[in-house]
C-alpha cells in the first residue's frame, strides 16, 4: 500500500485500526509544528493625538507599560493615528471638488484651445 493512504474499507477492522493509528499520531502532536507562532499577548494601543487608548491582543512589543482600568499592567504602544483621530472615521474628512480639479487641469494644461493645445 502506498504511504499516506488508508486501506480500502473492505475490511472494517483494518480501516478502523488505520484510522485509530492516524488519530493517535494527531493526538500526540506528531504533525503539529511547535514554537512556530510569535508570542500573542494583551497590549494597550494609545493614540496620543486623541487621548484614546484601547486594550487588545497583539504580537507588538514595547518597553513602556501602563496600568489599565482592571489594575493590571500591560505594555503600551503609542500610535500616531487611530479610529478616534482619523478624519474618515471622525467625519471631518475633506470632500474633493471634482469640477474644481478639472477646471484647474484645463487652466494649467490648456484644455479646449488653450495655450497648451497645438
Amino acid at each position: 500500500m502506498p504511504a499516506g493512504r488508508l486501506p480500502a474499507p473492505s475490511d472494517g477492522n483494518a480501516a478502523r485500526s488505520a484510522s485509530n493509528a492516524l488519530n493517535a499520531r494527531l493526538d500526540h502532536g506528531a504533525f503539529m509544528q511547535q514554537d512556530k507562532h510569535p508570542d500573542y499577548h494583551p497590549v494597550v494601543f494609545r493614540d496620543r493625538a486623541a487621548g484614546y487608548a484601547f486594550l487588545t491582543r497583539s504580537t507588538a512589543h514595547s518597553d513602556q507599560t501602563i496600568e489599565w482600568d482592571d489594575g493590571e499592567t500591560y505594555p503600551v504602544v503609542d500610535v500616531e493615528i487611530s479610529s478616534e483621530s482619523h478624519p474618515f472615521y471622525t467625519g471631518k474628512a475633506r470632500t474633493v471638488d471634482a469640477e474644481g480639479r478639472v477646471a484647474r487641469f484645463e487652466r494649467r494644461y490648456g484644455g479646449e484651445g488653450g495655450q497648451g493645445a497645438g
